[in-house]
């Protein structure tokens, strides 16, 4: 691995090897997301407990400093939305010269496998991974399933975190799985990040697949609804860096949440 390449990915992920990318990038596709109204309020208080973003560059450049800013994880891939035909149906929106001028640690694409645009949203990241390697760019692959939840069983998520570290992603963002997710993992080369999903119903839901995913080997997540939608977004994030970055249990980060959450009610 070169040395720009090895540098951008220790920017991302820690010394302990675990990460925590907080997604910002739902308005691509979703618009004025709850919550996300203003995104650069809304991570104010909670990007201290991230390790880097993950926004598109319309985001990046409006509503991020510049100076001090954790590293980005730019989208790079869109043109579709919640309203139109198939949320698959994407393509490139950014170029490599502007990935370059943004400054990213890291670059993002969804590949929807087992949809009608599988070719194309593959040939995507084929050709993204063509032009960042020859920068020292890492390539996060996700994969999406669109509106078809039921496809998030281990087979198929196996399947395409395979398939996209295959074609060269340096980085797979992927759903848990409450059944065989180390099977997921352990057929996937490079490093799993877990995907935060729909918003749970309560904080231990979100702690458990968290904690289960990181002991079945993946690094860390890249979570974001389950934070920033939160009442309590503050208490969430710390709860869950503890998990990822001190090896906190499930009661831990219970006890972590409880407690920044009294903190903060005493405070008011």
């Amino acid at each position: 691995m070169d040395w720009g390449m090895k540098n951008r990915l220790s920017q991302l992920i820690k010394e302990d090897g675990k990460c925590f990318f907080m997604p910002i990038d739902h308005g691509y596709f979703q618009g004025p997301t709850t919550g996300l109204e203003k995104p650069g309020e809304t991570i104010k208080p909670i990007i201290e407990y991230c390790d880097a973003l993950f926004c598109t560059r319309g985001v990046l450049r409006s509503c991020i400093e510049a100076v001090g800013s954790k590293p980005i994880i730019l989208r790079v891939s869109g043109g579709t939305s919640m309203v139109g035909k198939d949320l698959a149906d994407e393509a490139l929106t950014t170029s490599i010269e502007e990935i370059i001028r943004l400054n990213a640690s890291a670059v993002g694409i969804s590949v929807f496998i087992g949809s009608a645009y599988e070719k194309q949203t593959l040939n995507n990241l084929a050709q993204l991974v063509n032009q960042c390697e020859n920068y020292g760019i890492p390539v996060m692959a996700v994969t999406a399933v669109g509106k078809e939840i039921e496809k998030r069983e281990a087979r198929y998520l196996a399947l395409c975190c395979r398939i996209a570290a295959e074609l060269g992603a340096r980085v797979v963002k992927t759903y848990w799985c409450d059944k065989d997710f180390d099977k997921v993992v352990k057929g996937c080369p490079v490093p799993v990040v877990i995907a935060g999903g729909p918003k749970c119903e309560t904080e231990k839901q979100v702690f458990e697949f968290v904690y289960d995913g990181m002991q079945k080997g993946a690094i860390g997540v890249n979570l974001g609804r389950n934070v920033w939608q939160s009442p309590h977004p503050v208490a969430m994030a710390k709860a869950l860096r503890a998990i990822i970055h001190e090896d906190a249990d499930i009661k831990e980060a219970q006890d972590i949440f409880n407690e920044t959450k009294n903190k903060k009610s005493k405070s008011k």
